[in-house]
């Protein structure tokens, strides 16, 4: 069955001067011509996304939403009327929230962090920025140094309260923070620590030696790009280092020490040399 606010594979059933109709197996959509890849022929499958249009019926899109059903994101309020609010979510046609959905009064210009869902009233896709409550630690779908999506909810003393694959609670200290961030990025990161109540520390990029292998060969690379030598060391400041590496301090430091052990670079007083093969 045909799902709204998501991606749907379909099959190409017709051609018409104004697109292509694409179906399940039982309702036929259309994809507009603007948006039909120039090779597709009937009887090709074709992943889609699919929502209503201005009249209420479904229509495909091979356009790429900012965030679909059950995704939390950051969007930017374009308009707003006395019903509610639209917020660019990256398709032609805009995404609307509710009055009854909103915390406060929205306001055309500024970033909202909501919620998709589908309005049971209309079938629709909507959007809500009440939708904490149904962020829950009570069942953890994670376990400790699983890779996970994040974004970062709101700052508190200690770091950011972040959303976990949107749908778990976490804290990100800021000791583990090592670039500059802001409120409803999405980064990627680690479950770091999971505590006997199921409160959950996560960290940025990917955990420990997993790593590693990646950047030895960054590093390398970037060695042989610079005739040999790079000049930074255990010494640098980390925003120097993530600025030219793209990496943390701390990952950093592990791996040229992978490359130190393997005798494949050499610690100068001001950088780093490699070894002649």
């Amino acid at each position: 069955m045909v799902q709204a606010g998501v991606y749907n594979k379909l099959k190409v059933v017709k051609r018409v001067d104004f697109g292509l109709y694409l179906t399940d197996g039982n309702e036929e959509i259309l994809l507009p011509l603007r948006f039909m890849p120039k090779d597709a022929e009937v009887g090709d499958e074709l992943e889609v996304f699919i929502y209503h249009d201005n009249e209420n019926r479904l229509i495909a899109t091979t356009q790429h939403p900012k965030a679909v059903v059950g995704d939390i994101v950051l969007l930017h309020a374009v308009s707003t009327t006395p019903q509610g609010a639209f917020l660019d979510w990256g398709l032609m046609k805009d995404v609307f929230v509710p009055l009854s959905q909103q915390v406060s009064r929205m306001a055309a210009g500024n970033d909202y962090i909501v919620m998709l869902y589908i309005d049971e009233r209309t079938g629709r896709v909507a959007a809500t920025e009440k939708f904490e409550r149904l962020i829950d630690n009570t069942h953890l779908t994670v376990h400790e140094l699983e890779p996970v999506s994040m974004l970062l909810y709101r700052q508190t003393d200690i770091g950011y309260m972040v959303i976990i694959n949107n749908k778990h609670w976490g804290v990100l200290h800021y000791n583990d923070v090592f670039r500059e961030t802001e409120r409803g990025e999405k980064v990627k990161g680690f479950i770091k620590h999971i505590r006997p109540d199921n409160k959950i520390d996560v960290a940025m990029g990917e955990k420990g030696y997993q790593k590693v292998a990646d950047e030895e060969q960054k590093i390398l690379s970037l060695l042989h790009d610079n005739n040999g030598y790079l000049p930074y060391h255990d010494k640098s400041l980390p925003d120097d280092i993530y600025s030219f590496f793209g990496m943390s301090k701390k990952t950093f430091k592990m791996t040229i020490g992978a490359l130190y052990k393997k005798k494949k670079i050499t610690f100068e007083q001001s950088g780093i040399k490699l070894n002649e093969e």
